[in-house]
Protein backbone atom coordinates (compact mmCIF):
# COMPACT_ATOMS: atom_id res chain seq x y z
CA UNK A 1 0.00 0.00 0.00
CA UNK A 2 1.27 3.44 -0.89
CA UNK A 3 2.15 5.37 2.28
CA UNK A 4 0.30 8.64 2.68
CA UNK A 5 3.05 10.34 4.63
CA UNK A 6 6.77 10.02 5.21
CA UNK A 7 8.83 11.99 7.72
CA UNK A 8 12.43 12.77 6.87
CA UNK A 9 14.81 13.81 9.64
CA UNK A 10 18.08 15.35 8.40
CA UNK A 11 20.43 14.34 11.23
CA UNK A 12 23.92 14.21 9.77
CA UNK A 13 25.14 16.72 12.35
CA UNK A 14 28.12 15.49 14.30
CA UNK A 15 27.41 17.56 17.40
CA UNK A 16 30.83 19.20 17.40
CA UNK A 17 29.51 22.34 19.10
CA UNK A 18 28.21 20.12 21.89
CA UNK A 19 31.48 18.21 22.23
CA UNK A 20 29.82 14.91 21.34
CA UNK A 21 31.36 11.67 20.13
CA UNK A 22 28.09 10.31 18.72
CA UNK A 23 25.34 11.53 16.36
CA UNK A 24 23.64 14.59 17.84
CA UNK A 25 20.24 12.96 17.42
CA UNK A 26 21.23 10.39 20.07
CA UNK A 27 22.05 13.07 22.65
CA UNK A 28 20.53 12.30 26.04
CA UNK A 29 18.07 14.88 27.36
CA UNK A 30 17.22 13.22 30.66
CA UNK A 31 17.38 9.83 32.33
CA UNK A 32 14.90 8.34 29.89
CA UNK A 33 14.90 10.39 26.70
CA UNK A 34 17.21 11.23 23.80
CA UNK A 35 16.51 13.67 20.98
CA UNK A 36 15.67 10.67 18.82
CA UNK A 37 13.29 9.06 21.30
CA UNK A 38 11.38 12.34 21.64
CA UNK A 39 11.08 12.79 17.87
CA UNK A 40 10.22 9.14 17.36
CA UNK A 41 7.48 9.32 19.96
CA UNK A 42 5.85 12.27 18.23
CA UNK A 43 6.18 11.03 14.65
CA UNK A 44 5.38 7.33 14.68
CA UNK A 45 1.71 7.89 15.48
CA UNK A 46 1.09 10.45 12.74
CA UNK A 47 3.15 9.31 9.71
CA UNK A 48 3.47 6.00 7.93
CA UNK A 49 7.26 5.99 7.70
CA UNK A 50 10.20 7.75 9.36
CA UNK A 51 13.52 8.13 7.54
CA UNK A 52 16.67 9.45 9.22
CA UNK A 53 19.59 10.89 7.23
CA UNK A 54 22.92 10.47 9.02
CA UNK A 55 26.64 11.02 8.59
CA UNK A 56 28.73 8.05 7.36
CA UNK A 57 30.11 7.40 10.84
CA UNK A 58 26.78 8.06 12.51
CA UNK A 59 24.60 5.61 10.61
CA UNK A 60 26.10 2.46 12.11
CA UNK A 61 25.76 3.85 15.64
CA UNK A 62 22.17 4.88 15.00
CA UNK A 63 21.19 1.58 13.42
CA UNK A 64 22.58 -0.24 16.44
CA UNK A 65 20.29 1.88 18.59
CA UNK A 66 17.33 0.64 16.51
CA UNK A 67 18.03 -3.05 17.09
CA UNK A 68 15.38 -3.49 19.77
CA UNK A 69 12.92 -0.91 18.43
CA UNK A 70 9.51 -2.54 17.98
CA UNK A 71 8.73 -0.14 15.14
CA UNK A 72 11.98 -0.57 13.23
CA UNK A 73 10.18 -1.95 10.16
CA UNK A 74 8.79 1.57 9.66
CA UNK A 75 12.12 3.33 10.27
CA UNK A 76 14.87 3.56 7.68
CA UNK A 77 18.20 5.35 7.35
CA UNK A 78 20.54 6.66 4.70
CA UNK A 79 23.87 8.48 4.58
CA UNK A 80 24.66 12.04 3.57
CA UNK A 81 28.35 11.65 2.61
CA UNK A 82 29.21 15.29 3.26
CA UNK A 83 27.37 17.95 5.32
CA UNK A 84 26.36 20.05 2.32
CA UNK A 85 23.04 21.31 3.60
CA UNK A 86 19.54 20.26 4.53
CA UNK A 87 18.29 20.36 0.95
CA UNK A 88 20.89 17.82 -0.10
CA UNK A 89 19.92 15.65 2.87
CA UNK A 90 16.22 15.75 1.97
CA UNK A 91 16.51 15.26 -1.77
CA UNK A 92 19.35 12.77 -1.47
CA UNK A 93 16.80 10.28 -0.11
CA UNK A 94 14.15 11.11 -2.70
CA UNK A 95 13.75 7.43 -3.56
CA UNK A 96 12.47 6.79 -0.02
CA UNK A 97 9.78 9.48 0.18
CA UNK A 98 8.85 9.67 -3.51
CA UNK A 99 6.28 6.90 -3.04
CA UNK A 100 4.39 8.90 -0.39
CA UNK A 101 1.71 11.53 -0.96
CA UNK A 102 3.15 14.12 1.40
CA UNK A 103 6.53 14.70 3.01
CA UNK A 104 7.07 15.97 6.55
CA UNK A 105 10.58 17.33 7.11
CA UNK A 106 11.76 18.00 10.65
CA UNK A 107 15.29 18.99 11.59
CA UNK A 108 17.03 16.41 13.76
CA UNK A 109 17.36 18.65 16.80
CA UNK A 110 13.85 20.14 17.05
CA UNK A 111 12.83 18.40 20.26
CA UNK A 112 10.14 20.85 21.38
CA UNK A 113 7.88 20.93 18.32
CA UNK A 114 4.54 19.92 19.78
CA UNK A 115 2.42 16.98 18.64
CA UNK A 116 -0.32 19.54 17.99
CA UNK A 117 1.91 21.46 15.58
CA UNK A 118 2.95 18.29 13.75
CA UNK A 119 -0.56 16.89 13.39
CA UNK A 120 -1.95 20.35 12.65
CA UNK A 121 0.53 20.84 9.82
CA UNK A 122 -0.41 17.51 8.28
CA UNK A 123 -4.11 18.32 8.61
CA UNK A 124 -3.69 21.77 7.10
CA UNK A 125 -1.88 20.23 4.15
CA UNK A 126 -4.60 17.63 3.71
CA UNK A 127 -2.97 16.04 0.67
CA UNK A 128 -3.38 19.19 -1.44
CA UNK A 129 -1.29 19.35 -4.62
CA UNK A 130 1.66 21.73 -4.87
CA UNK A 131 1.27 22.88 -1.29
CA UNK A 132 3.67 23.65 1.54
CA UNK A 133 2.62 24.06 5.16
CA UNK A 134 5.05 26.27 7.05
CA UNK A 135 4.62 26.42 10.85
CA UNK A 136 6.15 29.64 12.23
CA UNK A 137 6.45 31.38 15.58
CA UNK A 138 7.18 35.02 16.36
CA UNK A 139 10.53 35.14 18.15
CA UNK A 140 12.52 38.01 19.59
CA UNK A 141 15.64 37.27 17.56
CA UNK A 142 14.87 35.03 14.59
CA UNK A 143 17.51 32.58 13.41
CA UNK A 144 15.67 32.26 10.10
CA UNK A 145 12.97 34.82 9.35
CA UNK A 146 10.24 34.04 6.83
CA UNK A 147 8.85 37.21 5.30
CA UNK A 148 5.21 37.40 4.22
CA UNK A 149 3.40 40.14 2.32
CA UNK A 150 0.05 41.70 3.25
CA UNK A 151 -1.77 38.74 1.70
CA UNK A 152 0.24 36.28 3.85
CA UNK A 153 2.18 35.10 0.80
CA UNK A 154 5.76 34.01 1.46
CA UNK A 155 8.12 36.34 -0.39
CA UNK A 156 11.56 35.88 1.20
CA UNK A 157 13.64 34.20 3.87
CA UNK A 158 16.47 35.79 5.85
CA UNK A 159 19.04 33.66 7.64
CA UNK A 160 21.16 35.12 10.40
CA UNK A 161 23.75 32.36 10.03
CA UNK A 162 24.33 33.55 6.46
CA UNK A 163 24.78 37.15 7.61
CA UNK A 164 21.24 38.37 6.94
CA UNK A 165 19.58 40.82 9.31
CA UNK A 166 16.35 39.45 10.76
CA UNK A 167 13.60 41.66 12.19
CA UNK A 168 12.92 41.48 15.91
CA UNK A 169 9.70 39.57 16.44
CA UNK A 170 9.86 38.07 12.95
CA UNK A 171 8.40 34.74 11.89
CA UNK A 172 10.88 31.94 12.56
CA UNK A 173 10.13 28.42 11.36
CA UNK A 174 10.02 25.60 13.89
CA UNK A 175 12.21 23.33 11.79
CA UNK A 176 9.15 21.55 10.44
CA UNK A 177 7.71 21.59 6.93
CA UNK A 178 5.00 19.59 5.16
CA UNK A 179 5.20 19.42 1.37
CA UNK A 180 3.35 17.73 -1.48
CA UNK A 181 5.47 15.00 -3.05
CA UNK A 182 4.24 15.18 -6.64
CA UNK A 183 6.40 17.63 -8.64
CA UNK A 184 8.60 18.44 -5.61
CA UNK A 185 11.80 16.87 -6.94
CA UNK A 186 11.28 18.52 -10.32
CA UNK A 187 10.90 21.87 -8.56
CA UNK A 188 14.13 21.29 -6.61
CA UNK A 189 15.97 20.42 -9.83
CA UNK A 190 14.68 23.66 -11.38
CA UNK A 191 15.76 25.62 -8.30
CA UNK A 192 19.33 24.33 -8.11
CA UNK A 193 20.78 26.12 -11.19
CA UNK A 194 19.65 29.50 -9.87
CA UNK A 195 20.31 28.88 -6.17
CA UNK A 196 23.14 30.86 -4.59
CA UNK A 197 25.36 29.22 -1.96
CA UNK A 198 25.07 30.76 1.49
CA UNK A 199 27.46 33.62 2.15
CA UNK A 200 28.83 32.04 5.32
CA UNK A 201 28.24 28.30 4.94
CA UNK A 202 28.64 27.86 1.20
CA UNK A 203 25.64 25.51 1.32
CA UNK A 204 22.66 25.40 -1.00
CA UNK A 205 20.13 26.00 1.72
CA UNK A 206 16.67 24.44 1.89
CA UNK A 207 14.82 27.47 3.28
CA UNK A 208 15.19 29.77 0.22
CA UNK A 209 13.62 26.96 -1.80
CA UNK A 210 10.30 27.75 -0.12
CA UNK A 211 9.91 31.28 -1.58
CA UNK A 212 10.96 29.77 -4.91
CA UNK A 213 8.06 27.34 -4.66
CA UNK A 214 5.72 30.19 -3.70
CA UNK A 215 6.74 32.14 -6.79
CA UNK A 216 6.23 29.13 -9.03
CA UNK A 217 2.64 28.21 -8.42
CA UNK A 218 2.85 26.46 -5.06
CA UNK A 219 0.59 27.45 -2.19
CA UNK A 220 2.43 28.15 1.07
CA UNK A 221 0.08 27.90 4.03
CA UNK A 222 1.31 29.56 7.20
CA UNK A 223 0.55 27.82 10.48
CA UNK A 224 1.08 30.14 13.44
CA UNK A 225 2.61 28.50 16.51
CA UNK A 226 2.05 30.37 19.76
CA UNK A 227 4.88 28.88 21.84
CA UNK A 228 8.16 30.37 20.58
CA UNK A 229 10.09 27.59 22.31
CA UNK A 230 9.03 25.28 19.50
CA UNK A 231 11.37 27.21 17.20
CA UNK A 232 14.39 26.42 19.37
CA UNK A 233 16.64 23.51 18.44
CA UNK A 234 19.58 21.92 20.22
CA UNK A 235 22.35 23.93 18.59
CA UNK A 236 24.54 24.83 21.56
CA UNK A 237 25.40 23.83 25.11
CA UNK A 238 22.98 26.52 26.31
CA UNK A 239 20.18 24.92 24.27
CA UNK A 240 20.99 21.51 25.70
CA UNK A 241 20.98 22.85 29.26
CA UNK A 242 17.65 24.58 28.57
CA UNK A 243 15.91 21.47 27.27
CA UNK A 244 17.31 19.37 30.08
CA UNK A 245 15.73 21.80 32.55
CA UNK A 246 12.13 21.67 31.31
CA UNK A 247 9.49 18.97 30.81
CA UNK A 248 9.59 17.84 27.20
CA UNK A 249 5.90 16.99 27.01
Amino acid sequence: MKPKSCAVIPAAGRGTRLGLDHPKILTRLNEYETIWSVLRGKLMSIVDRVHVVLSPEGEEIFRAALNNDPGKDRISTSVQPRPTGMGDAVFGCHDVWSIAECLLVIWGDQVFVSPQTLSGALSLHGGSPKTVVLPVASVAQPYAEHVFDADASLIAVRQSREGDTCASGGWNDVGTFVLSVTSLKQAWDAYLPRASPGEATGEINFLPFLPFLASNGWAVRRLIVKDAREARGVNSIDDLIFFRSIPLG
